[in-house]
């Protein structure tokens, strides 16, 4: 991290581009080719030898990555596809799109993540596919996760918006699973402003989803030797508008470069942040197993609201008043008024994701956060819940 003079506001997050991303777009308006073309390819190319996955396929946004990696895993109207309540609403929406039903289950009460007990006990002899979600980061129990797939022969899409570039026992995220659809949303550890990215061992899934991707058009050979691109094609499928394009492949590949290294500096913005809120009372700090690293994509802090005289939302209204601002991941997809009208779900399903839900607070973490702006994070925080702190009341004997 770097020193510089303390601002009055720390924003909730902040994109973390420079001049090598400049300089790299600069580039390619100046070359000439703006959608998808080489530069596309070659970031997908590199991003998949980052990960140690055989593939990767470059798409508008990570919802259009859930989308097509759900297609491509042969997911159709009917099926049931089990995911956390505890996710970004594209999640479910991705699986709706195909006409699929999500089902909801639980998290656990460490992580945040999908409990695999729970998600367990909703699959039925309708469900195809489970998606776990790593929440901020944090890799999901996927020992679990992947045995339970396979003794049902289901198929497993991991939703790693936030996991790159997180690692379970040694391997990368993006490297487990059949699919993997990463997000480089602007709030993300890897940000091309919009845009995602589906990781696969699969050759035939990875060609499914580039078919896929622009209409579903296949280029035939005009038998021209000009270089020109074939003015005939054919249409095979009822393709989608999912296309990367050689501008965000400009950014992607810069900050490729630099993600471990971004990854350090919210590491140590992590460090500061759990040593100087470890031991309080009101307040729990994010566990990581050992058997995993985390991206820091998010770093949660859960209150313990027995201990403090006000709720999750008016503190983080007295942060915004101290200049801080913070924010909440996720509201439960089954507390949404669409998911309980459409799928009947009610208040009280997920008794966990309702309680996290309740006491989660989202701090302000990214590779440019000053060391004056992390000091004044932490003093912000303990200001705050200490206004609100309701003492323990000594026992008195007899």
């Amino acid at each position: 991290m770097t020193s510089r003079a303390k601002t009055n506001s720390i924003p909730f997050h902040r994109p973390s581009v420079g001049e090598e991303e400049v300089r790299a777009v600069a580039e390619v308006l100046r070359g000439g080719m703006l959608t998808m073309g080489p530069r596309t390819q070659e970031f997908e190319k590199r991003f998949a030898e980052f990960v140690g996955a055989g593939h990767a396929v470059g798409v508008s946004s990570g919802t259009a990555a859930l989308h097509l990696a759900l297609e491509a895993a042969g997911i159709r109207p009917g099926d049931e596809v089990v995911m956390p309540t505890t996710t970004f609403v594209a999640t479910a929406q991705a699986a709706l799109y195909l006409g699929a039903r999500p089902v909801f289950c639980d998290v656990d009460g460490v992580t945040i993540n999908m409990d695999p007990d729970d998600a367990r006990k909703r699959i039925t002899p309708a469900t195809r596919a489970i998606v776990p979600v790593h929440l901020g980061g944090i890799p999901c129990e996927m020992h679990e996760i992947l045995e339970m797939a396979r003794s049902r022969n289901l198929r497993v899409i991991e939703d790693a918006a936030h996991a790159l570039p997180s690692r379970y026992d040694g391997k990368r995220i993006g490297s487990i699973s059949e699919l993997t659809c990463f997000s480089f949303y602007a709030t993300k550890t890897l940000t091309t402003g919009e845009g995602g990215m589906i990781t696969t061992d699969s050759a035939r899934a990875a060609a499914r989803m580039r078919l896929m991707r622009l209409h579903a058009i296949e280029r035939t050979s005009t038998g021209s030797s000009s270089g020109v691109e074939a003015w005939n094609y054919a249409v095979r499928e009822a393709g989608y508008k999912y296309n990367f394009t050689d501008i965000q492949a400009a950014l992607g590949i810069a900050q490729l470069a630099k993600c471990e290294a971004m990854r350090e500096a919210r590491c140590r913005i992590a460090a500061r942040y759990s040593r100087a809120f470890g031991e309080l009372d009101f307040m729990e700090t994010p566990v990581i197993r050992a058997n995993c690293e985390t991206s820091w994509h998010l770093y949660i802090l859960r209150l313990n609201l027995e201990r403090l005289r006000a709720g999750r939302d008016a503190i983080i209204s007295r942060m915004a008043e101290r200049g801080v601002g913070c924010s909440v991941h996720f509201i439960p997809l089954h507390l949404h008024d669409y998911f309980q009208r459409t799928l009947r779900y009610r208040v009280g399903d997920f008794p966990r994701a309702e309680t996290e839900f309740r006491r989660c607070v989202s701090l302000p973490i990214y590779p440019n956060l000053c060391d004056e702006d992390v000091d004044s994070v932490i003093e912000a925080v303990k200001e705050t819940l200490a206004e609100f702190y309701i003492p323990r009341v000594a026992s008195v004997r007899a």
